[in-house]
């Protein structure tokens, strides 16, 4: 079994990790990892650049600065955070933690998820990871006058320590989830992860494949319902 806590909701899987630092998520909110939504936002610009604002953008009003473009990546994003917290499979990983981990079981997952993307990388995209993390910055950079200081400070963070690419080390995993821990105002186990990685990791990898294939099932007919409703 994966390293429980008491009582509280299992903090949601896919749940934004580094992005809860920086956007002020408390550690039983659920959002998306960075990585994953922007893979899943697929070439569209208006789409990845709503999966970056996704987890900065609360509420309905603040959507009406952003173009219809920008704002069905921001509600795809929450789409899949909805969906993927519904997974029953995503429910069972949560369930297998244990004291004191379950409470931060979600952000232990992000970024073992992200690790075991990575490392899966050329089985989802046609690019080097490292031409994504171009890209990406270089959309930023363009549109730097609709993002919010916090997203600017976690991209700041991940060019500082090479992000995304780096994910494929455990070593940038454990980094960050002590760095995480450290954001806490209250005691919290992230930073003794490396202690029980051993008993973390090969359940997620072996969760990894099918959750993920299912969460772009899903995000396929999405856009594909989207697409029918506005004849784009």
């Amino acid at each position: 079994m994966i390293p429980q806590t008491g009582s509280g909701r299992p903090d949601g899987f896919f749940s934004g990790t580094l992005c809860r630092c920086f956007c002020g998520h408390a550690p039983e909110s659920s959002c998306l990892n960075f990585l994953a939504h922007l893979l899943l936002a697929g070439d569209n610009e208006d789409l990845r650049l709503g999966a970056m604002l996704g987890d900065f953008v609360r509420g309905r009003e603040a959507l009406k600065k952003f173009d219809t473009g920008v704002r069905s990546g921001i509600m795809l994003h929450r789409h899949i955070d909805t969906y993927t917290d519904s997974l029953p499979a995503v429910a069972e990983l949560r369930r297998q933690f244990r004291s004191p981990f379950r409470r931060y079981a979600g952000i232990i997952i992000d970024l073992a998820f992200d690790h075991e993307l990575v490392l899966r990388w050329e089985a989802f995209s046609d690019i080097p990871i490292e031409q994504f993390d171009l890209e990406i910055r270089d959309l930023l950079a363009r549109n730097d006058d609709l993002l919010p200081p916090n997203l600017k400070s976690f991209m700041k963070y991940a060019d500082r320590r090479g992000l995304f690419a780096s994910y494929r080390e455990q070593a940038e995993i454990l980094h960050s989830l002590k760095g995480i821990s450290r954001r806490f105002s209250r005691p919290n186990p992230l930073g003794r992860v490396g202690e029980v990685w051993h008993d973390v990791e090969p359940p997620i990898a072996a969760a990894f494949d099918p959750i993920f294939q299912e969460i772009q099932s899903e995000v396929t007919g999405w856009l594909k319902s989207k697409s029918t409703i506005t004849g784009s």
